[in-house]
């Protein structure tokens, strides 16, 4: 059985991109996870992750750590990890590159928390270009491809490596063309998602550092969490 450490459902965007792609192809896994704790968890996280950070895969004594090598581990043993035409897999791989690498904007101004809605009160000149970007890139895989996906009719590792992003669209009410918001929020609607969020909203956990980034742009609507 594989082993997927992650941490905060309700801010780790790095964790729910491997987490979702398993649960939506069917790859049975045994969930860990360990909250954050302050800027800094490297030592505690470095108990079950080489590198210090989650996601981090463990499969009968192989570890993998980092969410595109996991994504191509799960890709060696499970065909429909990546879309099966040459085109959408060449597309699909660099989109999550693309995903991975960059929109440093909208990573900083917009940190993933998903028991919060915001209103955008400063944007950035970087964050106007990542959303033109990301209108883009959808427009071109679900035009080419022409399916509810962006590789075709079948989710594949790249729409999980939007996921995270979807989340955001929602949160702060970013502008999007219509098309790119009615993908965002059928990733919204899959069953795994609404899992997570609904585990999200349940978490006690507070991360300071991440509440602090979102409040420097964006004014709070709603807190969402169900504390139990």
């Amino acid at each position: 059985m594989l082993d997927l450490y992650i941490a905060n459902k309700n801010y780790s965007s790095w964790s729910l991109r491997p987490w979702v792609l398993m649960k939506m192809l069917g790859v049975a896994f045994n969930e860990h996870l360990t909250a954050f704790e302050g800027p800094d968890n490297f030592e505690r996280f470095q108990s079950f992750s080489p590198n210090g950070k989650v996601p981090c895969l463990h499969d009968a004594g192989l570890v993998v750590w980092d969410s595109l090598a996991i994504i191509e581990y799960l890709a060696e043993r499970h065909e429909m990890v990546w879309p099966q035409n040459v085109a959408a897999k060449t597309y699909a791989r660099s989109a999550s590159s693309e995903m991975h690498a960059g929109f440093d904007s909208l990573r900083g101004q917009c940190p993933m928390i998903c028991s919060a809605r915001f209103q955008i009160r400063s944007g950035s000149a970087g964050l106007d270009r990542d959303l033109r970007r990301l209108d883009d890139l959808f427009s071109e895989g679900l035009a080419r491809f022409d399916g509810d996906f962006l590789a075709g009719d079948n989710f594949s590792a790249v729409d999980a490596f939007f996921c995270p992003v979807a989340i955001r669209v929602a949160n702060y009410g970013l502008p999007l063309s219509q098309l790119s918001l009615d993908y965002c929020y059928r990733l919204l609607a899959l069953e795994p998602m609404r899992a997570w969020v609904s585990a999200a909203l349940k978490e006690p956990w507070l991360d300071e550092a991440d509440e602090a980034s979102a409040r420097i742009h964006a004014d709070l609507i709603e807190d969402q969490r169900i504390l139990i």
